[in-house]
């Protein structure tokens, strides 16, 4: 059924208060506690806080449902921006929802082809084959005219949720005035481009919604893989496929983490895990489009006796080659990003911390204010570390060192003004699958192994453009050389003008007894300001409005008893 507009606008008032009543909440720990000296009260607790609002996210997107559910799978791979407490709490959001009743989805596909399922299909089985928050899933017949057209009859018609569109449209509208709010947020601001990254999830959102986009994007991918007898995909029934409704060719077959399947079917899990890899860093490396939700529900191993089997030298055991399914999240390496890497493997290889930065920023990974200083020391320090060891040693380090060092750079990371472009992100969320899909199959699996070649390749095969980068970075060298005097000359113009400050021990010492007068005057009203807002928390969380309550006492006492403290 159809969303009416009270409920669409009961649904839009209802993320608003959510995030409006859990931004209060960040903004009192996270900037206010901290601002009047209280930086050490605000962060106990700072974790378990944390991954409260993500279960509390959570419970709201399995309970709305739409692109609320994207919403949390699209901040679970946001390790960027948000700490690692919310991305580990949402991880685990599925896209499986409650079907809608047949009858509904009956009367959407009809509207949508304009004739009647029994004429558009030979039959359409009632019960979904998936059921998710856009849309679902349903094995059907074709018509004996169109399995003639199209050289297939046994298909999977998907057809989006009755009313699916308005409802993404109250969800972006709901989040780009949330997106709104958190701009005028310094510390967010600084540090992320909130519309900008709503922007970037709406055209994800919209181009999975229109299934003509993920038709074209099964015939490219068939294209990419043209000849090769390692892969395959669903055709399109074009003639039963719309922006709502579309026609594929049915080929399921052995999910490819059923490994005792697999093994029933003689097939070795090893074996099905390195051509795996493979397969899809030919996507991201070599055809540069790539699927980017790799998870096992969308991928097969077909067991075929049609003459499908790979040359001995693949890797692979012969009779069976991997299916994919569902091409609504794909992901593009543009030349501009592939050039990126290419300079980051060069930095790397050369363990120049500055090099890496500087490619870090070419490939949009830093938004303009980072003061990329401490980043540099970093990197200089990680290059210290592992810099001197090849792909054979890294791969022998033992995996806590890695874990050590990710947690010492983490909040570095954090605080600085990462925003990964959308198909970097997409690339290492699905470089992170891979992994997942691989370890499962094979136990022993390294990822290095896999991206080691790829690596390689991507760096001789770019030998004009290193050239360019080495003459780039003399370039680099002598302007920075020309420009020093300039420089000195401006700092000591500065110093002339007055325009760099100096501190002293007495005028300190004078500027604190005006601030000690000042906090005195403003945590009167801060008490009253706590009340108020522990009272608002109180109704969404009892435990948390009623420690701000308490809270409210220190500007209180502040204000009544003030400190003799640094008294002159």
């Amino acid at each position: 059924m159809s969303p009416t507009a009270k409920s669409l606008r009961n649904r839009y008032r209802r993320i608003l208060r959510f995030a409006a009543l859990h931004l209060v909440q960040v903004w009192w720990f996270e900037l206010f506690l901290p601002r009047i000296g209280l930086a050490r009260l605000a962060a106990v607790g700072r974790a378990r806080r944390m991954r409260r609002l993500a279960q509390r996210f959570h419970r709201l997107a399995v309970d709305l449902g739409g692109l609320m559910i994207k919403v949390g799978q699209f901040l679970s791979s946001r390790l960027d921006v948000l700490p690692p407490e919310i991305t580990k709490e949402l991880e685990g959001l599925q896209d499986e929802v409650s079907p809608v009743d047949f009858a509904e989805i009956r009367a959407a596909a009809e509207e949508e082809l304009e004739v009647p399922l029994e004429r558009a299909y030979a039959s359409v089985d009632p019960e979904p084959l998936a059921a998710a928050s856009l849309g679902q899933a349903h094995r059907a017949v074709a018509s004996a005219e169109d399995a003639e057209v199209a050289g297939f009859d046994a298909a999977v018609v998907k057809i989006q949720r009755p009313g699916i569109g308005e409802i993404v449209d109250v969800d972006l509208a709901a989040l780009r005035r949330v997106s709104r709010w958190l701009s005028r947020i310094k510390l967010v601001s600084n540090r992320v481009d909130a519309p900008a990254l709503v922007e970037e999830f709406a055209t994800t959102s919209m181009e999975e919604i229109d299934y003509l986009n993920e038709a074209a994007n099964a015939e490219r991918f068939v294209a990419n893989f043209d000849g090769d007898p390692r892969v395959s995909a669903p055709e399109v029934m074009w003639e039963r496929t719309t922006r709502r409704v579309l026609t594929l060719q049915d080929v399921t077959a052995i999910k490819i983490n059923d490994v005792p399947r697999l093994k029933a079917a003689g097939i070795d899990p090893t074996a099905v895990a390195t051509e795996f890899a493979n397969v899809m860093f030919d996507q991201i490396f070599v055809h540069g489009f790539f699927h980017a939700d790799p998870h096992p529900g969308n991928i097969f191993v077909t067991p075929t006796s049609s003459g499908r089997e790979l040359p001995a030298e693949a890797g692979a055991s012969p009779g069976w080659h991997l299916t994919f399914i569902d091409f609504g999240m794909m992901g593009e390496i543009p030349d501009t990003l592939r050039d990126g890497l290419r300079r980051v493997f060069i930095a790397a290889a050369s363990r120049d911390g500055k090099g890496l930065v500087d490619a870090i920023q070419e490939v949009g990974v830093l938004l303009p204010s980072a003061d990329t200083a401490e980043l540099e020391r970093a990197m200089t320090q990680l290059f210290a570390r592992f810099g001197g060891m090849g792909f054979a040693e890294l791969k022998e380090v033992d995996p806590r060192e890695f874990r050590d060092f990710a947690k010492e750079f983490g909040d570095l990371v954090r605080s600085l003004p990462f925003q990964l472009p959308e198909n970097f992100l997409l690339m290492l969320r699905t470089v992170s699958l891979i992994s997942g899909v691989c370890s499962t199959l094979d136990s022993r699996f390294n990822l290095w192994d896999a991206i080691e070649p790829y690596a390689e390749q991507l760096i001789r095969d770019q030998g004009r453009p290193a050239v360019q980068d080495a003459a780039r970075q003399v370039a680099t060298t002598v302007t920075t050389a020309l420009r020093l005097p300039g420089r000195l000359s401006d700092v000591v113009g500065r110093i002339e003008d007055g325009r760099i400050a100096v501190r002293t021990p007495d005028l300190d010492r004078r500027t604190a007894a005006l601030e000690r007068v000042g906090r005195r005057l403003v945590s009167a009203v801060l008490f009253t300001g706590l009340l108020v807002t522990g009272t608002l928390l109180r109704s969404e969380d009892d435990v948390i409005g009623s420690v701000i309550m308490a809270a409210s006492l220190i500007p209180l006492l502040h204000a009544v008893f003030p400190s003799r403290r640094g008294r002159i």
